[in-house]
């Protein structure tokens, strides 16, 4: 058979149908791979943006910020001192001569009047021996006056001496009754350095120097420490001076509790008070002088020792207190690098308190709210953007440990 074919016309295609759906075809295979490049292209567009981010992330410091510690209204104030005899006495010579005998060492206790020492006073016994005898011949010099006197006066009444005669004998009278005052007193001042060869304590203490051995030449007075005998110390109570500083100076008063502390006795603590304060702040120090009296029944407290003095004392204001490694020292002086809301960093100036060694006292320049930097680096710029972290507080107290949990020794066998 042969093919019909259509009048005045060509021949019927049958390759159209074929290429009009390879066409499609080609056309959605070309629309599948522009919409994945296109999902390609966003996909890798996210990336870099996200690589840039992290990149730009990167480059702000991240810093570790705490909050300052707020510290109590009333706190304990723990101060050095030195421990002082109540009263403390050297003991001086007041007569020449030698040392004959001492009655108590070193570490004796005496009582007030108790004698000390004796001393031998050759030269000033032949002074009073010599000043006796000079007032026995003025006294006798003064009776040969007064007899001549009195009968002088007898004689005026019936003309037989004349008025010059009569005065020239009250005048010897009156000379030499001066003359016999002027060796009484002589005297009398001899017997005073004689009675000085008897040492007495002046009050009762402990003896704590003893400087002299029988035989030993002393003089009187205090010529150096050569002449120094004795020292007496009176030991109950004890005195302790203080140099409290300027900032705790309104909350000193007579009064208040006190008690110490020794590193020779631990775990014991020594009831005192403060008794009196010098009233003004010493200009070189900054610093109120207090007197602290501590009981000393025991006898423990021993003069010159060194002692802890705890006060309990009321703060006034806000007082903060921040570690050492938050500061920066800077040429303008102590900074602390303070992060505000929008992440920027301000180098806060301080006005610093006590210095507890690891941490310090700020009176003024930061607030309980404020973030500071911990350990902030040396190149940290007032300005910079960081990136806060907050972190424990090194300066927060522990928790209390849980006791329920802790393991229990192992029980015995029986």
């Amino acid at each position: 058979m042969t093919d019909p074919v259509t009048p005045g016309g060509d021949p019927p295609a049958e390759g159209a149908p074929r290429k009009s759906a390879l066409f499609r075809v080609l056309l959605g295979v070309a629309a599948a791979l522009v919409i994945v490049g296109a999902l390609l292209m966003m996909q890798r567009r996210a990336q870099f943006q996200a690589l840039a981010k992290d990149t730009e992330a990167q480059t702000v410091l991240t810093v570790a910020v705490i909050h300052p510690t707020a510290r109590r209204d009333a706190e304990e104030l723990v101060l050095p001192g030195t421990l002082q005899a109540y009263v403390e006495s050297p003991i001086y010579a007041r007569t020449n001569g030698y040392l004959r005998k001492w009655y108590h060492d070193i570490g004796s206790w005496v009582s007030q009047g108790e004698p000390l020492a004796d001393i031998d006073t050759p030269e000033v016994d032949q002074q009073l021996l010599a000043a006796k005898a000079d007032l026995v011949t003025a006294q006798a010099n003064e009776r040969l006056a007064q007899i001549t006197d009195a009968r002088y006066r007898e004689l005026l009444k019936t003309d037989s001496v004349s008025r010059q005669e009569v005065d020239n004998a009250i005048g010897d009278l009156a000379a030499k009754s001066a003359i016999v005052h002027s060796l009484e007193a002589n005297v009398r001042r001899l017997e005073q350095l004689k009675s000085f060869q008897h040492i007495y304590s002046p009050f009762g203490g402990i003896v704590t120097r003893r400087n002299v051995d029988p035989g030993t030449l002393v003089n009187a007075g205090n010529g150096g420490s050569s002449q120094l005998l004795f020292v007496v110390a009176q030991t109950d109570p004890m005195r302790v001076y203080l140099s409290v500083p300027e900032s705790y100076a309104p909350s000193i008063h007579s009064g208040l509790a006190a008690y110490l502390t020794l590193t020779q006795y631990p775990g014991q603590t020594f009831e005192g008070e403060v008794v009196r304060t010098s009233g003004a702040i010493d200009p070189s120090t900054h610093a109120l002088l207090t007197e602290v009296d501590v009981p000393n029944k025991s006898r423990q407290l021993l003069p010159g020792g060194y002692a802890q003095v705890h006060l309990t004392v009321k703060v006034g204001g806000e007082r903060l207190q921040v570690p050492v490694n938050a500061l920066l020292f800077r040429s303008e002086g102590l900074r602390a690098a303070v992060v505000d809301s929008s992440r920027r960093v301000h180098l806060q100036e301080l006005a610093i308190g006590r210095d507890f060694g690891t941490s310090l006292e700020v009176l003024t320049g930061l607030r309980g709210s404020d973030f500071i930097v911990l350990n902030p680096p040396d190149g940290l710029e007032a300005g910079q953007e960081v990136h806060p972290r907050e972190v424990a507080n090194p300066l927060a107290p522990a928790p209390p440990a849980d006791l329920s949990r802790a393991p229990r020794p192992p029980e015995k066998s029986p």
